[in-house]
């Protein structure tokens, strides 16, 4: 089979190699899927460069979640040959190939509302921002939410979760080129940081008082302003550092505000309540049975221009949902 292998720690477009290799045989508890769709998220370009927290041993195979087709059982797997499921691959071998294994106790059936495509890009991001919005912000209708990095990957499944609870939505985006997508996501209020003042549009919408739910998963300056413009008792959620710049909160400005600042990780979820994960899918699955939610799907680019794209989704100049389709 064909496959994308990282031999040594880099830029995606650089250490990124298309190459034969064999294909791969379901051990006990695995199943064998024939890739369907790839979906690219942030941290196959963090396993590149070797900042991920998990570093797999080389030469490994990027590719954090899929669609696939079961194609065979491993040892005390049960799955029906044929069935679509969405599924993490175990590393060091990753989605981005023709054939991957996965864990059958962790694949999910596929929703059948939506393609390929965007089955694979329902898991990861859209299982954080239901847990963000959800376990840990407590978001209620009737509030209002920001999102920072609204028309990219994680921040579109934010609005429209936050649009199905019921929320007023304030998206931001980096540039004019960005702002019909997010109003498209559902957007009530779309601020483009790079010509519009965040705080003062805040302000301004929410009648000085704030936003009372944050979801960041930029970090650095988004976070700065965020705590400008929180409401009292708000919550901010941490969903990662996509600017790459890690903040240091003051916490005396925490405690004078009166705002909770919340971590997200969202595998600790599936580690500590597996069962938490297949509940949130059939809640995720449900939204997108009645068209509450819909991954946008921006691009979806052949095997061959996997490592390309990566890089692309790495450097911020994409938006929605990207998409590598063997």
């Amino acid at each position: 089979m064909k496959a994308w292998r990282v031999h040594e720690n880099g830029e995606p477009r650089e250490v990124m190699r298309l190459e034969e290799t064999d294909d791969p045989t379901p051990g006990p508890g695995e199943l064998l899927v024939r890739v369907r769709a790839a979906n690219i998220n942030f941290p196959d370009a963090l396993l590149c460069r070797g900042h991920y927290q998990v570093r797999p041993p080389m030469p490994f195979t990027p590719g954090v979640e899929l669609c696939g087709e079961v194609l065979s059982a491993g040892e005390g797997a049960v799955a029906e040959t044929g069935a679509r499921v969405i599924a993490q691959p175990a590393l060091p071998g990753g989605a981005f190939a023709e054939l991957a294994l996965v864990p059958a106790a962790t694949a999910l059936p596929a929703p059948a509302e939506l393609d390929d495509a965007e089955a694979a890009a329902l898991h990861i991001g859209y299982q954080t921002g239901w847990f963000g919005l959800h376990r840990r912000a407590r978001l209620q209708p009737g509030e209002t939410l920001l999102v920072h990095a609204a028309a990219g990957g994680v921040g579109s499944a934010a609005v429209q979760l936050g649009k199905a609870a019921g929320a007023t939505v304030i998206g931001v985006v980096g540039s004019r080129g960005k702002v019909d997508t997010a109003r498209k996501l559902g957007c009530d209020v779309v601020v483009d940081r790079s010509s519009e003042d965040i705080v003062a549009v805040v302000k301004e919408t929410t009648g000085g008082r704030g936003a009372d739910v944050v979801y960041d998963p930029v970090g650095g300056d988004a976070y700065a302003k965020s705590v400008k413009c929180i409401a009292f008792e708000g919550r901010i959620v941490i969903v990662g550092f996509a600017g790459g710049t890690i903040p240091q909160p003051a916490l005396n400005h925490a405690l004078v505000k009166n705002y909770a600042i919340l971590g997200l990780h969202w595998g600790l979820y599936a580690k500590n309540e597996p069962a938490s994960v297949p509940a949130c899918h059939r809640e995720l699955t449900a939204l997108a049975a009645r068209g509450a939610i819909r991954p946008l799907v921006s691009e979806r680019v052949p095997l061959a221009e996997a490592a390309d794209a990566v890089q692309r989704v790495a450097d911020g100049t994409t938006t929605g949902r990207v998409v590598v389709t063997p």
